[in-house]
């Protein structure tokens, strides 16, 4: 059995739908179902985004998963690890620590930023006509789809050979905050630009429009 944690959420809804295409099973075909209903060897625990209580959160799957002798733990982290200074990331090298310390085989994929996170704002975008953030308007990001990550914890849920790994990923191709205007503005018809704000009036905006205290840092 292959066992996703946060499966109704939006990057564990399509995990699952491409494990569906990889491991098939058919009720009509008995023999395709021996393995489907077998124990739940392959865990992917997939990081939470309750600040400040994810990490028990996280804590109590890996030990469930080491008192089941699961046979891979895998971990949907942040990019970088350890190494990167993200407001996020202690959390997640925290977890990553606390399963490495579990002794249980280990797959670590390290998701870059989500494309979503941008193209989710559009309709505010153009109906502003502008993108702001506090990032120089050509420095340079690789972000991909939850799609696209969702497809990479599938292969390695459904795979072999990926225990005690860590894959490093993103998208293949990096671009700007200037070129995406550029390009909204190109496909929509709808004059849009980039305004680089400093930190704190940055902050000031995003909590005008509502976003908790706790989710500040991280936009």
């Amino acid at each position: 059995m292959l066992v996703v944690t946060g499966a109704t959420g939006q990057l564990g809804r399509l995990v699952v739908r491409h494990l569906l295409q990889r491991v098939p099973a058919d009720h009509d075909i008995p023999d395709s179902l021996s393995g489907a209903f077998s124990a739940g060897d392959r865990v992917l625990l997939i990081s939470g985004n309750e600040f400040g209580r994810r990490l028990a959160q996280h804590t109590a799957v890996i030990s469930a998963a080491r008192t089941a002798g699961v046979g891979l733990l895998a971990y949907t982290g942040i990019l970088g690890g350890a190494a990167t200074r993200f407001v996020v990331a202690d959390d997640h090298h925290a977890t990553e620590k606390a399963i490495e310390d579990s002794g249980l085989p280990y797959t670590f994929l390290r998701n870059g930023w989500y494309t979503e996170n941008y193209t989710g704002q559009l309709p505010g975008v153009l109906a502003s006509g502008a993108i702001i953030g506090t990032a120089d308007p050509d420095s340079r990001i690789a972000t991909a789809t939850r799609d696209d990550y969702a497809e990479a914890a599938a292969a390695v849920l459904a795979g072999e050979d990926h225990g005690n790994t860590t894959y490093e990923l993103s998208g293949d191709t990096a671009w700007s905050l200037r070129e995406y205007a550029a390009e909204i503005s190109r496909q929509s018809g709808t004059q849009v630009v980039y305004q680089q704000l400093a930190v704190d009036d940055y902050r000031k905006n995003l909590a005008d429009a509502g976003l908790p205290e706790a989710m500040l840092s991280v936009f």
